[in-house]
């Protein structure tokens, strides 16, 4: 009995505060709205503008100027600065290609990346900084080269816009970010990878578990020993 307790015990102090994180986070995930944490108010859901088919690079064109060798994908996209390619390479590698002129596409500048995020934009904020990222960070979910754009508004909305395309890669917010600290929390996964069944998850739930069986253990003897105290009882009233 003593040692169940022990372990009952000092598991418990272990993995409590990890208990209460799982629970502050879960309370915290189903009072926020989904819709708002992930931005979808402060969207604009603005159809792109039509395609001409007509006037379209063939894809193959389009493949052969790449000279990647095997193209593993072609998506045709309507974007901010028109119609556009985007191929893929077996392996990995990626290009743009203007689908009407065939010339590589380069990346935006900064001016045009603005005015397509103020397009994508709906709410009375005003986009007060623009800034160029290398490489989104995961967390984001876009990834490769992005144009951070920053509006005033009270949630602090962050647009990232593909710095070749002009499109809306991923939106995020000071909401996001606080509703994302404690899912890491719940999830107890700091990386953004979104993994669920990593180590230190897993082994807080074996520990939790140890807990509750052993919880079982010392209340299992406790009521047998209640039982017995009451058999002693009626035998000695006999």
């Amino acid at each position: 009995m003593k040692l169940v307790w022990k372990l009952h015990k000092w598991i418990a102090l272990v993995v409590g505060l990890q208990v209460l994180g799982w629970v502050l986070g879960g309370l915290i995930m189903t009072v926020l709205p989904i819709e708002k944490v992930r931005g979808e108010h402060r969207l604009s859901h603005r159809a792109p503008p039509a395609l001409n088919l007509n006037s379209i690079l063939p894809v193959a064109e389009a493949a052969r100027r790449a000279d990647f060798g095997e193209i593993s994908s072609a998506t045709l996209k309507s974007t901010p600065r028109g119609p556009v390619w985007e191929l893929s390479m077996e392996g990995g590698g990626e290009a743009w290609y203007d689908a009407i002129t065939g010339e590589n596409v380069d990346e935006i500048p900064e001016r045009l990346a603005k005015q397509a995020a103020v397009a994508a934009y709906s709410g009375q904020g005003r986009p007060f900084r623009v800034s160029y990222v290398p490489d989104a960070p995961i967390k984001t979910g876009a990834s490769g080269s992005a144009y951070l754009v920053e509006f005033d508004d009270p949630e602090r909305t962050r647009f990232y816009m593909s710095s070749f395309t002009g499109e809306l890669m991923s939106q995020r917010s000071n909401l996001w970010s606080f509703y994302n600290f404690f899912y890491e929390i719940h999830v107890l996964d700091f990386s953004g990878s979104q993994n669920y069944n990593h180590p230190i998850i897993v082994s807080a739930a074996a520990l939790i578990l140890m807990i509750v069986l052993t919880g079982f253990i010392m209340l299992w003897i406790r009521l047998a020993g209640d039982l017995r105290r009451v058999r002693s009882r009626r035998l000695l009233k006999e």
